[in-house]
């Protein structure tokens, strides 16, 4: 009997301590290894709130974003993929262009006046400079919605040599590249444009990650059967778990972007991950962020899944994973889950480099 009690006492402890134990893991974890997040709306954030207020916050110090710099060095993110966002009203009223170059010019200004917070990275091989200075934050860029591109194939190029690596062929509207998984006005045929083939291939030439987030199942699956190299979803979930949603992924469109050896980067919101559409009062956390990570390692194996958080893209977003600070959070339920440690790398950034590495050998042959 008092072996039992003994046991009874004990138990809760060893619990404890083992959480204790993967939290303290999961902290480590995330000032040691490199974490990118292929996409973060920050820069629409900061351009929005200047031109209706006159200034901004300073994203060097604690804001009301989901990303600033104290944030991002708690949280250990050292590269994240600043999205050019360029809303679909753009295209019709010819303003696409010049927007793109407005955010970019801000957003290398930021970089420029601070460069003891925050470096540009232009190709994965910068990565090596985050590497011996945790204290800095990476910044790259991709373009979220082509319309930039105004009919004008030299215009990727032009944008890559601005250090654009990944552009999206469209967003919540077809535009003239690709249709919108969120527009039932399907334009195209095939999903494409016949511009938006001469996209692929010219994204292709000039080592640009062709990003297939957002739009419509028929483009997506013709961008993978068009691409010669790796595509990648900067930031989109599963389908499986949010029956009927087009803007997510299904599992046949998985399979498809497996086998083109590209990487899903999965989005954090909420409604992204539960299917709140018919469960408003679900409570959504990082478990349910990582239940769509192990549907991926179980479809299609661990080298296809990483993540693309849509931080400050205006999406509702668990508690314990609302801004960048909360990494740890994430790789924690990885840890608790059994994820080895070189299963966590592969999600943190392995798989992302990869196929980033991979898009830019191709365009050099």
């Amino acid at each position: 009997m008092k072996y039992i009690k003994f046991l009874i006492i004990l138990i809760p402890f060893v619990l404890f301590s083992c959480a204790e134990d993967l939290s303290e893991k999961a902290k480590k974890f995330s000032q040691e290894k490199i974490i990118i997040d292929t996409h973060i709306d920050t820069p629409f954030q900061i351009w929005r709130q200047r031109n209706n207020t006159g200034t901004n916050d300073d994203i060097t110090r604690s804001t009301s974003y989901h990303f600033d710099y104290p944030r991002a060095i708690e949280g250990g993110l050292n590269l994240t993929f600043q999205s050019i966002w360029i809303p679909p009203r753009t295209e019709p009223e010819g303003t696409s262009y010049d927007l793109a170059i407005e955010l970019i010019e801000m957003m290398n200004e930021i970089i420029e006046e601070n460069p003891d917070k925050f470096i540009f990275i232009r190709n994965p091989e910068d990565i090596e400079t985050l590497k011996s200075n945790k204290n800095l934050v990476g910044m790259a860029y991709g373009i979220e919605n082509g319309a930039p591109l105004e009919g004008n194939l030299e215009n990727i190029k032009f944008f890559a040599d601005l250090g654009v690596n990944y552009i999206t062929l469209a967003h919540s509207k077809s535009n003239h590249i690709s249709d919108s998984s969120y527009d039932e006005n399907k334009r195209w045929p095939d999903g494409l444009s016949p511009f938006g083939f001469k996209v692929v291939k010219e994204m292709n030439k000039q080592g640009v990650m062709i990003d297939i987030s957002h739009v419509s199942d028929a483009a997506f699956m013709k961008v993978l059967e068009l691409s010669k190299a790796p595509v990648v979803a900067t930031h989109s979930s599963l389908r499986h778990f949010t029956p009927g949603w087009e803007r997510n992924v299904s599992d046949e469109m998985l399979i498809a972007l497996a086998e083109n050896g590209g990487v899903i980067q999965l989005c954090f919101g909420s409604d992204f991950v539960a299917n709140r559409k018919d469960n408003p009062d679900i409570e959504v956390s990082v478990k349910n962020v990582v239940d769509h990570i192990d549907r991926v390692r179980d479809l299609v194996g661990i080298d296809h899944v990483g993540f693309g958080s849509d931080f400050d893209g205006e999406v509702p977003l668990p508690e314990d994973i609302n801004d960048v600070s909360k990494f740890p959070n994430l790789i924690e339920e990885l840890l608790i889950r059994g994820y080895t440690e070189s299963e966590i790398d592969k999600i943190l950034n392995e798989n992302i480099l990869r196929v980033w590495k991979e898009v830019r050998a191709l365009a050099d042959v």
